[in-house]
């Protein structure tokens, strides 16, 4: 499923392609069909993520969009030429004469009134890709739960956009015990993956990429200080990952490899609908 980090590097995409410019909007699989007419001829005004969530405001119509395990929302420049055609399953396409943009797959295509954009918001947590997020309110939640601290990650009412990617590495990165239970979490510790998480995910915007080895995360923290992450940011689609940096994770999908820091053998067990990653050697801390 898509982490937060790719959500907010969509309405970016979006909104850097389509923003302030009238659209075309179809449906060519039909089952959006209503909606597109609605959507079409509409300026697009803003493309907002939350958490896993995207917002697209076109007029007095707001498109909202979860994608889910398999959906994809492609941002292409056509350059002058004509669009692809639309092929398979493509809920939703929007055109400019300079940009498409395809939907396909998305657990959730819906237009949705104001009320209810704010009712969605208001049962996610804070969102680490968000300035203005507080993290003291996962706190006041996490402190009174009896469930692990890896259920917690990935509940989105506790913190929006984390997915079992990072919810894995940054476990590892600072040795918590998965299954320390919220009641049990030092604040400490909670302050320390929320400030990890604020380091990496914006790497993840704009590398479409998740980055959690260091040296990885040090590369790219320089590349974005000085200004040559950009054409890569640029250059992204949405269509598939990032090949900047190669795909290396500590304990992601390596349940019985060696634990790169104690040598120690990886687990693996499925918590909260995902498989979690980890090393019951050095992953101690509470």
């Amino acid at each position: 499923m898509p982490e937060g980090h790719t959500i907010h590097a969509l309405a970016d995409r979006l909104g850097g392609a389509f923003g302030g410019h009238v659209v075309a909007a179809s449906s060519p699989q039909g089952r959006f069909s209503e909606e597109a007419r609605r959507l079409d001829g509409e300026v697009v005004d803003e493309a907002a993520a939350v958490g896993k969530h995207l917002f697209v405001s076109m007029g007095d119509e707001r498109l909202h969009v979860h994608l889910g395990l398999i959906g994809s929302f492609v941002v292409k420049p056509l350059s002058g030429l004509e669009p692809p055609p639309a092929r398979g399953a493509l809920r939703l396409r929007l055109l400019t004469e300079n940009h498409v943009a395809d939907l396909r797959g998305p657990i959730v295509c819906e237009l949705v009134d104001a009320e209810r954009r704010e009712a969605i918001e208001t049962r996610l947590g804070p969102d680490p890709l968000d300035p203005t997020s507080d993290p003291d309110r996962s706190w006041s939640r996490i402190r009174l739960r009896r469930k692990t601290i890896a259920e917690l990650l990935m509940d989105q009412a506790i913190v929006a956009g984390v997915g079992n990617v990072y919810r894995c590495e940054v476990l590892h990165r600072h040795r918590v015990n998965p299954f320390t239970t919220g009641t049990q979490l030092r604040q400490s510790t909670w302050q320390a993956l929320w400030d990890d998480l604020l380091r990496l995910m914006p790497l993840g915007v704009a590398f479409s990429q998740i980055l959690t080895m260091e040296d990885q995360v040090t590369q790219a923290e320089a590349m974005m200080q000085d200004g040559s992450a950009a054409a890569i940011t640029r250059a992204s689609t949405g269509e598939r990952l990032g090949g900047h940096f190669e795909r290396r994770f500590a304990v992601y999908k390596r349940a019985g490899e060696a634990c790169l820091r104690c040598s120690k053998r990886l687990r693996d067990k499925e918590i909260a609908g995902r498989r979690l990653y980890w090393c019951p050697s050095c992953q101690r801390r509470r």
